[in-house]
């Protein structure tokens, strides 16, 4: 039977300018996935809250909380915002539970971990077959990042993508949607490619030719 997701309520916290934060990397971000921080924000503000992610795009820290009594909370600290994130207290097993819960889209739980792994790894690999530079990034390696632009979270359905650049994330939302309609997957009748031009730091990609 499918779970349902947690109703929690959302509220964005966008304040302040750049700061260091932003040049952290993801591997820096992620040591702080699954702990109790306390977020320091310009103009002083503070924030408590379990580290749910960090957008690898905006460096957004997404915390969750979860009041007594009350329905549990996502607050997004937008990067350029952030001065300081001190770690208050590591998570136990039932935390990082209650954690990847929230996190996990309610289509997913309809998976078993088998079979989320089991998407992740045919969807990665028609990827690299078809010249497209991919990545795992996350605790358990469950997120892939496409060239470091965009990424996408279990169950890697269309849905699931997410990136700053509009043009890059409905190219790809196309292509995984085709990918998710060949009976059996397969690699694309003409591969496709990521280009890194000469001139220009951003990534793009040509559309694919019937």
């Amino acid at each position: 039977m499918r779970r349902k997701a947690l109703n929690f309520t959302s509220k964005v916290l966008d304040v302040g300018n750049m700061n260091d934060w932003q040049r952290k990397s993801p591997l820096d971000w992620e040591t702080y996935v699954n702990k109790l921080v306390k977020v320091v924000a310009v103009e002083k503000h503070e924030y408590e809250g379990w580290v749910l992610t960090v957008d690898p795009i905006s460096a957004t820290i997404v915390l969750a909380t979860f009041p007594k009594n009350e329905k549990g909370s996502l607050s997004f600290i937008m990067g350029h915002a952030i001065q300081e994130v001190e770690i208050l207290q590591e998570g136990d097993s039932d935390m990082k539970q209650r954690l990847a819960h929230i996190s996990a889209p309610e289509e997913s739980q309809a998976y078993s971990l088998e079979e989320l792994e089991k998407r992740k790894k045919a969807l990665k690999t028609w990827l690299e077959t078809n010249h497209v530079p991919v990545g795992e990034q996350g605790e358990q390696g469950r997120t892939l990042s496409v060239a470091g632009v965009l990424t996408i979270e279990p169950p890697y359905s269309p849905e699931q993508c997410s990136s700053a650049n509009e043009i890059i994330l409905s190219r790809m939302q196309g292509l995984l949607q085709g990918y998710l309609d060949q009976q059996p997957p397969g690699p694309a009748e003409e591969a496709f490619f990521w280009e890194m031009p000469t001139h220009n730091s951003s990534m793009c990609m040509p559309d694919m030719r019937g």
